[in-house]
Order: C-alpha cells, then structure tokens, then sequence
C-alpha cells in the first residue's frame, strides 16, 4: 500500500536528468547539515548529506514523484486516451495526438488498442496492442507504456484500477524549489524500545483518495522524550527487506510541516525481537509524502494513535512549492 520514495526512482541516466539534478542540488541541501550542532559527529553529518542529495535527486528524477501530471480512474469497458479533454484520459496538452487510444477494462483484464500513428511504447517497441499488467500488489512490474515525454501505467489501489500519467518535463519538476529541514540534532536519534504484537496487530489505514486498507504491525517502537511517553506503531510493509515503517504527525504537522505528517524508515529489531530488543529511530530522515509534491499521489494517513504530542523539529519540513 505505501511506498518509498527510492524505489526504481534513480535508474536514468540521460542528460537531461543529470542536468536537471545538478542544477538543483546546491540550492536543494538546506542548511540542516551545516548548523548541525557540535554533538553531531563528522561521520554522521556526511551521513545525512548523502540521504539528503539521494532524496532530492529521487524526486528530481525522470521517473520521481515531480514528474506526475495526472491520475484518472477507470471504468469497465473503453476507456480512451489522448489530448483532447473529451478523453477518459486526458494527457497534457501537445504532448499526444487528440486521439491516441483506449484501455479496456473487462473483468479485470486490461488491454491496451493504440490508434495508428499514435507512437505508443513498450520498452523503446512501438505496439498497437498488448495486455497491460497494473501495479496490484505481489504481481510483476506494472506495463509501463510511453509516448514522447509521457509515460503511464494502471495502478490499483482498494480494488479500483487507475491511470497513472508521468512527465519528464513537467513543470513541477522543473520549477522544482528544493527541499529545507530543520538544523541536525542528535537528539533526535532515538534508541526505541520494540514491544511485539503476539498476535500481529492489523491496522487501518485511510488514505488521500478515500479508501481504507490495512496494513500488519508486528510491534510498537516506545520511548521518552520531553516528559511525554510516545508510543508508534511500526508498519511491515509487504516486501520489505529488513525495514519497519514509521508513518506519523506531531505538533508542527500542517504549520512547519507537511499537513498529513511524515514517515520514516528504521531496521527491524536484531535477535528474537522480544520485549528487550531495541530500534533506532532517526527523525533526522523523516520526509514527507509523495502528496506533499502532488496531488496525483494516493498517499496513507499516518493512523490516529501515531500522533506525537509534541513538536518533532527534524527532518523534512513543509515543502515550499507545495499547493497542499
């Protein structure tokens, strides 16, 4: 259901991409690192730099979120595509033919009918038709199809298919505006306490497009910190090598920060993961959601009970382009 922001997202190469990059990262890299205090050690500090230009430069890729212009829901039968806004799916304008083709859902099978001329993609071959794989979970790489700058793919989110379209030249990639976190503190490298859930606890989860699913906690990261006693369910994720998910809000949430809150990776608990094994929990990379970025995304809400009463300054703050 949720999604790091790493996955696949540096595979290009192209020129383009390394300018766009380059350009942006010494404006990117707020000055959280440099007014680091002096009880973070040089070790740490370059630490979180590479994290820092490795998350700027997934975003800023030809594939990262900045680069979604549109999500458009299917329904059962034909659904067409192309520039013109009489469209199922409405590409952007100038970049397809007012007519390029259709996906047909049919009991949910997808079938791509590109129209002749249409100059429609699968891995650099042109194709006229072809079934299309969405990206439902525990299935194979989502078919993912191109025309000049665009690309798209099915995603299925709750049940509901959708089409997902990408830019390379979108401007929101290109009037990217940089990312700004709070000054480096090492007192935001917190030591947890794991308490495992026997049985694994499920948890519901809402997200930006009104839907609810459900995620497996196998435990809850606890600690201390201002007099408050916090307490985080830990999420894990299908797929995950080694990782739980740490999705949360706080008291900056919707003023320094972004409005739906955060999330965070961290290691799971070395050993048998009982009540005495620990996990670092590191606020100094907690970022903010694809929705942050776009509203094409399909972002969770961190659940209720992860709310933290007080005010987590570390980490990505709100982000200064953002229009939600």
């Amino acid at each position: 259901m949720t999604q790091k922001f790493f996955t696949n997202e540096l595979r290009s190469k192209s020129a383009y991409t390394l300018f766009i990059i380059s350009a942006l990262l010494l404006p990117i890299i707020s000055g959280c690192a440099r007014k680091a205090g002096p009880q973070a050690g040089e070790a740490y500090l370059k630490e979180i730099r590479q994290w820092q230009e490795a998350r700027s430069a997934s975003l800023a890729s030809e594939n990262g979120w900045l680069t979604l212009c549109g999500l458009f829901w299917l329904k059962e039968g034909e659904n067409t595509f192309g520039s013109d806004s009489s469209n199922n799916i409405i590409f952007p304008p100038g970049k397809a033919p007012k007519l390029a083709g259709s996906i047909w859902l049919e009991g949910g099978t997808l079938k791509l009918a590109a129209r002749a001329g249409a100059d429609i993609r699968c891995r650099d071959s042109l194709v006229k038709s072809m079934v299309l794989q969405s990206d439902e979970e525990g299935a194979s790489k989502p078919t993912v199809l191109t025309t000049g700058s665009l690309s798209f793919h099915v995603i299925k989110r709750s049940g509901q298919m959708g089409v997902r379209v990408k830019d390379k030249e979108n401007p929101d990639r290109i009037n990217f505006k940089g990312l700004e976190y709070f000054p480096l503190d090492d007192r935001w490298r917190i030591q947890a306490n794991f308490e495992p859930y026997n049985p694994p606890k499920v948890i519901q989860i809402a997200t930006v497009i009104n839907t609810v699913g459900y995620d497996t906690s196998f435990g809850a990261l606890l600690f201390d910190l201002d007099g408050k006693h916090c307490r985080l369910d830990a999420i894990s994720e299908s797929g995950s090598q080694g990782e739980l998910l740490v999705m949360f809000s706080d008291e900056t949430s919707g003023y320094e920060t972004y409005g739906l809150g955060r999330q965070l990776y961290t290691s799971r608990p070395s050993g048998s993961g009982g009540a005495a094994a620990k996990v670092l929990l590191d606020f100094n990379k907690a970022y903010n959601w694809p929705c942050a970025y776009t509203e094409f995304a399909t972002c969770p809400i961190p659940p209720r009970q992860n709310h933290l009463g007080l005010r987590v300054e570390a980490g990505e703050k709100k982000y200064a382009g953002s229009k939600h």
